[in-house]
């Protein structure tokens, strides 16, 4: 017998369901490559790229290499393609890949503490002259960074460097990148600790290790025992600042979960105490955390920082001692007050040797081939055989006796390398800017080499600490977001109704134990010819405000909109 027909049911709306995939956190399970970045990854270790370098692609040219080597896994041996000639900044976020991509790369050389041997620097000019064009530019994060190289060049350039302890390893890609520290580690008379021997393990431990090589995102790190707070720890993934426990003795304070870019996060103190002893434990143990339970799912939420947003700092630091360490830490004290306000190392300091350092500020960053192994003459020809890079793109020549202090400021003098430079070229700093850089929407080089000039020339007066930051795009590698002056590139309209280049202006961000980021000033964007205007106007207005020893930073968060505009 047939069933009788059923009436059927009134239609309910049906909810759209989406599987839950989570963070893509390893820890939770979540081994699945949920974006193209993991799954390039997953297919293939990005430190195995080198050997397809050396044997294929630097035989047969630029064009034989795969793409997902060319945009991907080449980062982790320093390498990526720079911007091809002739492109403005409207089509930056417009074109495809292929089309910004250049036959050239960028070449990062990781420095890390900023400490390089005359013998060193020597090399990385005849490199940059030989092989770069000569360029060799001193980034905020103690690299050197080369343009206009060749793949075919690559493996040389490798040799050259490894010959003389130096490397490219993991210094772009998901890695643990170069780790920052005081450039005056192990001389400067009034340093709390040395972090050199922990430094030191920490890079035997994770540079070239497959254990570390697969993480989240870049991984940025910090170390230094300096009272003077030297490598901005505020924003960086882990830090170690050095401080005296009253019963251990001195140590280090640990921060995780700095980072500016498009979503800027201040670190937080675990409040722990670490001996230098334990240091390199700590800091595989952060390392660890971030690959295992960091976010791999979006791209634009993979770094440390949001993790940490997420757990708090209390809960980071139980799952560090239960699950990696197997330990509890010692509480600790915070780090004091910085002992000062310019935080560079410029200028002629005694060493706790009795010899002296001298620091020197190159434009920008900007340096060449030819002038670096002019600095490397300079620095031997006084007795020393130790230059440093700090974070804010300077350079310091150590060990100099103390009669031969003048002559060495003289010589770099006659190389445009003043220890003894103006407010302004001292405290402006420059990204690669649209130059070089697929993600940039304006120049910042040759801008705040030339902005330096005519302040100059306006204010010569001006001896007040301040920090100029010129960033080409939102991503913040001149640390926009903490400078006094942040100016962030951007396609602006001029008095004409013309899109020019220009900034978006951020005002009274800073470092230190007061740590802040900028304010913006409503619809505040300022043209690049507009530039030294503006900023020679807003500083007018700081000298007439001011309160008697009051900071730029204080008197742009209390200021009037219209003092600011």
């Amino acid at each position: 017998m047939a069933a009788t027909p059923q009436k059927p049911a009134a239609a309910t709306p049906r909810r759209k369901v989406s599987r839950h995939r989570g963070e893509g956190q390893w820890a939770a399970g979540h081994f699945t490559p949920l974006n193209g970045n993991e799954q390039f990854k997953k297919d293939d270790d990005g430190l195995n790229v080198r050997t397809r370098i050396e044997t294929i692609y630097s035989k047969r040219g630029f064009d034989s290499i795969d793409p997902n080597d060319l945009r991907g896994r080449m980062r982790w041996w320093g390498l990526y393609t720079q911007r091809r000639p002739g492109i403005d900044g409207g089509k930056t976020a417009i074109l495809e890949p292929e089309e910004l991509d250049d036959e050239y790369f960028m070449l990062r050389v990781r420095i890390d503490g900023g400490a390089l041997t005359t013998r060193q620097l020597r090399v990385v000019g005849e490199i940059s002259q030989e092989f770069a064009r000569g360029t060799a530019d001193i980034t905020d994060r103690q690299n050197v960074q080369y343009h206009w190289i060749r793949i075919e060049d690559v493996p040389e350039i490798w040799n050259r460097l490894e010959g003389v302890g130096l490397s490219t390893v993991t210094a772009c890609g998901d890695t643990p990148r170069v780790m920052i520290g005081s450039p005056v580690a192990g001389i400067a008379e009034d340093e709390i600790i040395d972090a050199t021997p922990a430094l030191e393990e920490m890079k035997r431990r994770v540079l070239n290790n497959p254990a570390y090589s697969n993480l989240p995102r870049k991984f940025k790190t910090a170390i230094s025992g300096s009272p003077v707070l030297d490598v901005v720890h505020e924003i960086n993934d882990v830090a170690f600042v050095g401080v005296v426990h009253p019963e251990h003795g001195p140590g280090f304070d640990v921060w995780v979960g700095g980072g500016l870019s498009t979503n800027p996060k201040l670190g937080v103190r675990l409040g722990t105490w670490v001996s230098i002893d334990d240091v390199p434990d700590v800091y595989e143990g952060v390392i660890s955390i971030f690959r295992d339970y960091g976010y791999r799912r979006l791209r634009n939420r993979a770094r440390l920082k949001f993790l940490v947003a997420d757990w708090g700092a209390e809960k980071f630091r139980q799952v560090l001692e239960d699950e990696y360490l197997k330990r509890k830490l010692v509480d600790g004290p915070a780090p004091e007050q910085p002992s000062q306000q310019w935080r560079d190392h410029i200028g002629v300091h005694r060493q706790k040797d009795g010899r002296f350092y001298v620091g020197f500020a190159p434009r920008v960053g900007r340096v060449d081939g030819a002038t670096i192994t002019k600095i490397a003459d300079l620095a031997e020809a006084h007795g020393s055989g130790r230059v440093r890079t700090t974070v804010e793109q300077k350079m310091i020549i150590l060990d100099v006796e103390e009669d031969k202090v003048e002559s060495l400021v003289e010589g770099l003098e006659a190389l445009d390398l003043t220890a003894r430079p103006s407010s302004f070229r001292r405290g402006t700093m420059a990204c690669t800017g649209i130059e070089f850089c697929k993600l940039a929407i304006v120049e910042t080089k040759q801008r705040g080499a030339q902005l330096i000039d005519e302040l100059e020339r306006r204010l010569p007066d001006f001896d007040e600490p301040l920090t100029i930051n010129l960033n080409g795009c939102p991503n913040a590698c001149a640390r926009i977001q903490v400078a006094d002056i942040g100016l962030k590139g951007q396609l602006v309209v001029n008095s004409e109704g013309e899109q020019v280049e220009g900034y978006q202006v951020h005002l009274g961000g800073a470092l230190g134990l007061e740590a802040g980021f900028g304010r913006k000033v409503r619809g505040l964007k300022v043209t690049s010819d507009e530039l030294p205007d503006y900023i020679e106007r807003v500083l007018k207005r700081f000298e007439a405000e001011r309160e008697d020893g009051e900071r730029f930073a204080t008197w742009a968060a209390r200021a009037s909109e219209e003092a600011l505009s």
